[in-house]
């Protein structure tokens, strides 16, 4: 065939607009019947720079390994020493991040409570107080101080371990959360003093303070409300690290908590979820450079979360510079939350097992993240609490396998230098170097 007879080659061109993509195109439909912007549950969709784009540096002839089943590799880790008479103790360096009642059952609090006991770990209550249940199957619990002041009262604040004060929340810092009528059931509404069945809306500042020297007077209020007894918490959404760990060490925390914005939650905008604050792999290390600069690194212990998911997770997070992380979505999908086994109920509600985000509307099949008793109902909070356990056993001997293999006696002597970066954009936020490099992207050239 000549080439003048040559066959035409059709040319396959993008359907659809790279701006305005079918998911894109269909929100602005959405927003355009309804005037109402979208509001969800979970955590941000969008992929950002996150610890799979970080690999350890397992020993080698260079490094000596531990050998698994002789040489012991410490997990646990203390909590609030800067100022408490009783620092918090903890086998583990995973923990149950607030999540409150009212989000979830009744159930769910009582299982979460009974998993984070059964492996020496903390739970914390969230936004709407502290139930029996928590508080009973919890051997060590923390109370979460909000904006709304939800459910909180004097009493049950004595009663828990160690109070943390929300700030800021990694998926809306700077944003107040919500909670549909159709959750606030009696109970809620008589915990949380809310009029029954009324859609609310969480308050996104403090109503007592305008600035770190009012936190810091607050901080001293809740320590002599209980005998100076119990470490505080100041937990911050992750925006600005550097100085919000600063300005919260400042006002006299004993550990910070700082939520990357893949942290879930039970309900906001889904505009303050994928465009409101940094990932977490962009937050630790100023958040760790902080507290260094201070003298503070170890003394103030730094919790962190938003996306943890395996023990590898954990271990990159420790080797940052963190004392422990906290876990949400995670822990609510070892109890029982999108399985399989309930794909058919997840399809009636217009979705699936996994990609379940409308928790906020209370139909959860799981009974999980609803009210409605015939669904809470479901969930075993004994079984579901065996799995949390098992779950939290999991990330633990992972993170510690890993300690292992890079020569280390305690997942905390897990360090920078163990890791390296698969991406430039995850070298430069992790200041770790581009793996088969020694260069770290923006600090030297």
């Amino acid at each position: 065939m000549t080439e003048d007879h040559a066959p035409c080659i059709p040319v396959t061109k993008p359907r659809f607009s790279a701006t305005f993509d079918p998911g894109t195109i269909s929100e602005i439909q959405r927003a355009a019947a309804t005037g109402i912007y979208d509001i969800r549950g979970g955590g941000a969709k969008r992929k950002v720079p996150n610890f799979d784009d970080l690999l350890f540096l397992g020993a080698s002839v260079s490094r000596y390994p531990l050998e698994g089943y002789r040489e012991r590799c410490g997990t646990e880790v203390t909590l609030g020493t800067r100022f408490a008479k009783n620092p918090i103790q903890l086998k583990t360096p995973v923990t149950i991040a607030g999540m409150s009642f009212g989000s979830l059952s009744a159930n769910a609090k009582e299982a979460l409570g009974r998993g984070a006991t059964i492996m020496g770990t903390s739970t914390t209550t969230g936004d709407g107080g502290m139930t029996p249940e928590e508080r009973g199957h919890s051997q060590t619990l923390i109370y979460q101080y909000l904006p709304s002041r939800y459910g909180m009262n004097l009493a049950d604040l004595r009663r828990a371990d160690a109070i943390e004060i929300v700030v800021g929340q990694g998926a809306k810092p700077g944003g107040g959360g919500m909670l549909l009528g159709q959750k606030i059931t009696a109970r809620v509404a008589q915990m949380r003093n809310l009029p029954e069945g009324i859609d609310q809306r969480s308050a996104c500042r403090h109503p007592d303070w305008t600035g770190p020297d009012d936190l810091e007077i607050k901080i001293l209020e809740l320590r002599e409300l209980t005998g100076w007894e119990k470490p505080i918490y100041v937990k911050i959404g992750a925006s600005r690290p550097y100085y919000d760990v600063a300005l919260a060490v400042k006002a006299g925390a004993d550990v910070v908590v700082l939520d990357g914005m893949q942290g879930g939650t039970a309900a906001t905008q889904d505009v303050f979820i994928e465009h409101v604050g940094i990932p977490l792999l962009a937050a630790i290390r100023p958040a760790v450079q902080s507290l260094q600069d201070m003298g503070m690194h170890r003394k103030v212990q730094l919790i962190v979360s938003g996306g943890i998911r395996s023990g590898a997770d954990v271990a990159k997070a420790l080797a940052l510079g963190a004392d422990a992380v906290a876990i949400g979505t995670a822990a609510l999908i070892a109890l029982g939350d999108n399985a399989p086994e309930l794909e058919a109920e997840y399809n009636r509600l217009g979705t699936t097992a996994g990609a379940y985000d409308d928790w906020h509307e209370g139909r959860d099949p799981a009974g999980i993240t609803t009210q409605d008793p015939t669904l809470s109902a479901r969930l075993d909070p004994v079984k579901a609490g065996r799995r949390l356990a098992n779950y939290l056993a999991v990330l633990t001997l992972e993170a510690q396998t890993i300690a292992r293999a890079c020569g280390k006696s305690h997942v905390h002597n897990l360090e920078p230098e163990d890791l390296v970066a698969l991406t430039m954009e995850a070298a430069a936020m992790a200041q770790v170097p581009l793996a088969g490099t020694n260069w770290i992207p923006g600090r030297n050239i």
